[in-house]
């Protein structure tokens, strides 16, 4: 059978290529058709519908990543100096408790927040009981405003700008500041001369990540009223019943993303000129004495407080009197059922794109030239807004759904729902599947970048197909890395909240569904319990994440009783 597909086919062509092909194709193809349907759309109702209000949303979605942009950029670079330049109390526990924020979706730290300090919260309800105050006795920000929506999401994404400048300092060799000390320049000096401009593509990489998480978020922004791109395209399809804007401006939001990515590619280009540490030792950090080092601790315990502790804190706490004194009965069967969908929905979601993308990665092995394209088309779809792929989606399937259906009732005697795609669980495992498999793919992608191609050739010339080769030698060599993306995968499908809202079957809610809905209800201590167990399962990647390359993480191995450095 292998001799005869390779006679099939032209020379360098598999089996295995035409599936990849096929599987990116399948990816898309909700992106491909979204852009046909708007440009063949009525341009001229779009001008009377699309357009009213269009510049006030721009200018709303500039204004949050720009401001999101910059508190990121300061925040996790400053984060990254801290604990990478210098030696302090609790530096080795705040280098991984920083990641911790990554584990709180936006929409959930924004309920949270506002919650806890709107008039009627407890923190102004507390200080009005200690002082007698009452209203306009006193002042106090509020939170539900654009710049608290900027602090919160702050808080959230910081991680992505703190990760990637940390891993650039580390790079960094000694010798780069020792050859800056010796010209004269201090360790802040030299850091904004030569460390900064080393680790800038990095720093700009996480940069621009954290936009891209900014432009695509919905239940944030939809929760402080602040209408952006993203959040108009949900209210256009779902409740302005105007599918013809919704498209259009997901065109527009595509644009946008494609643009964000072809600047994104271009930075990892220029990657390479990134200096090494293997090109001499680590650099050395300078231990903090007196003020100084009280400062960085109480500087990163304040951080990590109000990204984390404070959040998750205040959901336990509400959790706890849920559970004590229930109020719309969130632990009766309807959360389980919740709870149950949310799992069933991520994994298989999970295990579904794991297998494809393992497919496509593998498929793309033999053509090496074309992999770099292959990895930037399957982040297509996780850089567009989930808004916009559930359009593109509901797209494809809307047309071909009632003849579908017919065929089945008139020639099955089908009885089943109205539709067999629209509003049904198939279309939302589409839906996943061209959001999150350029996440399957790069962790398949990199698994196998590990194995070595004389192991492939050895168990060719054994006679080996290549469906044999990947059961029965890639699967076990790559299990590790598939395990950590199917992870990767479940996590980012039980937050997702724009195309489950738009493609879930009618009535089938999630906890992110839930902990929206109630947030919005104003019953927040409902809420948390869903919220809560949303964080804890976000937990999972960035302990990972934590563990990765830190055995002694907690530990005082490596310690330098003499220097206060440590070997990292």
């Amino acid at each position: 059978m292998g001799v005869m597909l390779r006679r099939s086919f032209p020379p360098g062509i598999t089996s295995l290529s035409i599936l990849a092909a096929g599987i990116l194709a399948l990816a898309l193809l909700p992106l491909g058709v979204l852009v046909v349907h708007a440009v063949v759309s009525d341009w001229p109702r779009w001008e009377n519908n699309g357009l009213t209000g269009l510049l006030p949303t721009l200018s709303n979605t500039l204004v949050l990543v720009v401001g999101v942009a910059t508190g990121t950029l300061v925040l996790g670079t400053l984060l990254a100096w801290l604990v990478t330049h210098f030696e302090f109390p609790m530096r080795r526990w705040f280098d991984r408790l920083l990641f911790l924020p990554l584990a709180v979706p936006g929409f959930i730290m924004g309920f949270v927040y506002v919650a806890l300090f709107e008039y009627a919260g407890p923190v102004q309800t507390t200080l009005r009981s200690w002082f007698g105050w009452e209203r306009g006795d006193y002042f106090f920000p509020d939170i539900a405003t654009p710049f608290g929506l900027i602090l919160v999401l702050t808080l959230v994404l910081y991680p992505y700008v703190y990760l990637l400048a940390r891993a650039a300092f580390l790079e960094q060799a000694s010798s780069t500041y020792e050859a800056a000390y010796t010209m004269g320049y201090s360790r802040l000096q030299a850091t904004f001369r030569l460390g900064l401009p080393l680790a800038l593509p990095q720093i700009l990489t996480g940069l621009l990540l954290v936009v891209f998480e900014t432009i695509t978020d919905y239940g944030t922004v939809s929760y402080f009223s602040y209408p952006t791109l993203s959040e108009r395209i949900i209210v256009s399809w779902n409740s302005s019943f105007d599918p013809t804007t919704a498209v259009q401006l997901s065109l527009l939001m595509m644009g946008i993303a494609l643009f964000l990515l072809a600047v994104e590619s271009r930075m990892r280009a220029r990657a390479r000129f990134y200096q090494s540490a293997r090109a001499g030792r680590r650099l050395n950090r300078v231990e903090l004495r007196g003020a100084g080092r009280w400062l960085a601790v109480g500087f990163c315990a304040l951080i990590l407080l109000a990204a984390f502790v404070l959040p998750v804190s205040q959901l336990v706490i509400w959790a706890i009197s849920e559970i004590r004194q229930p109020t719309v009965g969130v632990l009766q069967e309807t959360f389980l059922a919740y709870t149950a969908n949310s799992f069933v929905l991520a994994a298989v979601a999970a295990g579904l794109i794991l297998v494809l993308a393992m497919l496509l990665a593998y498929g793309s092995r033999a053509a090496a030239s074309q992999r770099s394209w292959i990895r930037r088309l399957t982040s297509v779809g996780y850089a567009v807004p989930g808004a916009v792929v559930a359009v593109g989606v509901l797209v494809v399937v809307n047309p071909i759904d009632a003849p579908i259906t017919d065929f089945f009732t008139d020639h099955l005697s089908w009885n089943g729902a109205a539709y067999l795609l629209t509003g049904t669980t198939l279309a939302l495992m589409y839906g996943y599947l061209v959001r999150f498999l350029g996440v399957g793919y790069k962790s398949a992608e990199s698994s196998l970048e590990q194995i070595s191609p004389s192991i492939d050739s050895a168990a060719k010339l054994s006679g080996a197909g290549a469906w044999r080769i990947i059961w029965r030698i890639h699967a076990p060599l790559v299990r590790t890395g598939l395990a950590v993306g199917m992870i990767l995968v479940f996590v980012d499908v039980m937050k997702e909240l724009p195309a489950t809202l738009l493609l879930r079957p009618f009535g089938m809610d999630t906890l992110a569904l839930r902990t929206y809905f109630l947030s919005v209800e104003g019953w927040h201590r409902t809420a948390a319990i869903p919220a809560l167990t949303i964080v804890l399962i976000g937990l999972l990647p960035v302990l990972i994440l934590m563990r990765v390359g830190e055995p002694s993480f907690g530990s005082r191995r490596g310690r330098s009783s003499r220097t206060g450095d440590e070997v990292v």
